[in-house]
């Protein structure tokens, strides 16, 4: 959770009441935040206190103490949500997204702030919101970066291009001297604050650069702005630009910048909307989208949550305490149509209205009431309790279990195992190791990485584990499904086929399963057949494991037995003889 710090005078002030620490943290834990910090009794002389405050990672609008006031005020009653508008409602200003800009930062948005007037203060915490929000939600300029400019330094209408490095030659913010995009790169290559974001452009052909209408460099997102434009105290007409890589993210920094300092504008909280075209999407949006979203949420839901009977009239003036707009909806009486207001982007479906009617109400007013329903009754998934059978009847056998990583390298699923690549396995965009480059597709790469860190030990090795791999599947929303295995491995001076074929009878006969001598009896039950295909094992000591889950069904492959070929050994850097066996043990389901 990001902490932010503030004025402890200024909020207090905002507040329009001061408060004993133990009041203030009081207060902060029922509105669902944290006070980290009172500086008070550690502040050297001249300097000012200050409250340090744990935020939700999801409510952007309270990193700076324009939104912490504002909620707490609405929280405690003292003032309404803020009405905000467009000045003028037409757009005046036009910015163009060039197509150029669609392979590096392929959006942008753009607002303005006039009239504007900042303190020292007031000034500070403009910036510390940029800072918080590059940190958070723009997760530090990767998804978006913002710029604010003096706008009297600048002639509109504006363009958002994607230049050679070459072509791009300003005078970059509190320095004096012009360079061009190379030259930059090279100049903050050190530089312990802008040096990080570097990378996030300076391999690419062409840099995002915002221009004026006499191509004036106002910035070169996400790097830094021009030094024609910084922002000083005296500025008072503010020109805010977004770009990034995240659309919707994009909207929301936009909203969250103008919501918080709006109201230091000559009109309270109006702002001067600007038209942004984008010539590579081929539409036009007009930003700041002030419109508030409706969202709806069932009056019944909420009292079931919480466990109490409340009425419409409640409930409205419950979700109002946190910045929502809720009426009850014309034609259902069960349901609220909520309006939910710029500054909060985090309510997304009603449980989180269900959520914010709880905290007005009061976590610690909740009465404590025995569960009705017998769903809430916890019951073992199917499959976790076939895991746990078969986990029991393995170590009752002498066998130890192992729980290795999901993740393994490429190199260890497939070809440690002799195996080729047969596409199923998910692999990792962007791995920061080699040991971990795809999910496993099988159990066994880290029984053996296992008995290779153990090898030292006494033989015979016995190792087993039950638990998941994973494996695409197109069919399914997420393309990929887990699945339940049984594995274990025996090491010893000999192979020990025998150990795993008996440990694969007790298995079955755990689970109720019997030998099939004739399996074209049709019968329920399991067998075993040759299988020279697999690589894996040693030529003729390998088999397919079969099992017909009712009398006349259709049988299944439902793993593989065998002694391990002696390269696959080699590539664990095992020295001795080994065997395997493996299941699926969702075919028992």
């Amino acid at each position: 959770m990001p902490t932010v710090a503030v004025d402890k005078e200024d909020l207090y002030q905002l507040l329009g009441r001061s408060y004993t620490t133990e009041e203030f943290d009081e207060l902060c834990f029922e509105f669902g935040i944290e006070l980290d910090e009172d500086t008070t009794n550690d502040c050297a002389k001249g300097e000012r206190p200050q409250l340090k405050i744990e935020i939700p990672a999801n409510r952007y609008d309270m990193l700076c103490i324009e939104g912490i006031a504002q909620a707490l005020n609405e929280y405690l009653g003292r003032s309404s949500a803020p009405a905000y508008s467009l000045q003028p409602a037409v757009p005046q200003v036009t910015m163009t997204i060039k197509e150029s800009t669609s392979t590096i930062r392929p959006y942008a948005a753009a607002a303005i702030l006039r009239g504007i007037k900042f303190t020292q203060r007031s000034y500070d915490s403009f910036i510390a919101l940029q800072d918080k929000l590059h940190t958070n939600l723009c997760r530090n300029r990767t998804l978006v970066a913002m710029g604010t400019h003096d706008l009297d330094t600048l002639e509109g209408p504006f363009t958002y291009e994607a230049l050679p490095p070459s072509e791009i030659t300003f005078i970059p913010l509190n320095q004096t001297k012009a360079m061009d995009g190379n030259q930059l790169m090279e100049f903050y290559e050190k530089d312990k604050n802008l040096g990080k974001y570097l990378h996030i452009i300076k391999d690419s052909p062409v840099f995002p650069v915002i221009l004026d209408k006499n191509r004036n460099v106002a910035s070169m997102p996400p790097i830094i702005n021009s030094d024609r434009s910084k922002i000083t105290l005296e500025t008072t007409n503010v020109f805010l630009d977004i770009t990034g890589t995240d659309k919707t993210k994009v909207a929301i920094v936009v909203n969250q910048l103008v919501a918080m300092f709006s109201r230091y504008c000559s009109t309270p909280f109006s702002i001067e909307p600007v038209n942004v075209v984008s010539e590579h999407n081929k539409e036009t949006r007009v930003f700041p989208d002030i419109k508030p979203r409706l969202m709806q949420a069932e009056i019944s839901y909420i009292n079931s949550c919480l466990g109490l009977n409340l009425d419409v009239d409640t409930i409205i003036q419950l979700l109002k305490k946190m910045g929502l707009q809720p009426k009850q909806n014309e034609s259902k009486n069960d349901l609220l149509d909520v309006y939910i207001p710029i500054t909060r982007p985090d309510v997304l479906h009603q449980c989180d209205i269900m959520e914010d009617a709880s905290i007005a109400y009061g976590y610690n007013n909740l009465v404590k009431t025995q569960a009705q329903s017998q769903a809430l009754v916890a019951q073992p998934l199917p499959i976790n309790k076939i895991a746990d059978i078969v986990r029991l009847a393995t170590s009752q056998n002498g066998w130890s279990e192992t729980l290795p990583l999901t993740l393994c390298s490429h190199d260890e699923n497939f070809k440690f195992l002799r195996q080729n690549d047969d596409s199923k396995a998910v692999k990792l965009a962007n791995p920061k190791t080699i040991e971990y480059q795809v999910v496993r597709t099988t159990l066994l790469p880290g029984l053996l990485k296992t008995v290779k860190e153990n090898r030292k030990h006494s033989l015979p090795i016995k190792v087993f584990e039950c638990g998941d791999i994973v494996l695409k599947d197109e069919t399914l929303e997420r393309r990929a499904k887990n699945q339940r295995n049984w594995a274990a491995v025996f090491v010893g001076k000999t192979a020990g086929f025998e150990f795993v074929q008996g440990l694969l009878g007790k298995i079955m006969q755990t689970l109720r399963t019997d030998w099939l001598e004739k399996p074209s009896a049709g019968k329920r039950g399991y067998w075993i057949e040759q299988d020279d295909a697999n690589a894996t094992f040693f030529p003729g000591r390998g088999a397919k494991i079969f099992f017909r889950a009712a009398d006349g069904a259709e049988a299944n492959e439902i793993g593989s037995i065998g002694v391990l070929h002696p390269e696959v050994l080699g590539f664990f850097e095992i020295p001795f003889a080994a065997s395997s066996v493996e299941i699926n043990t969702e075919k028992f389901l």
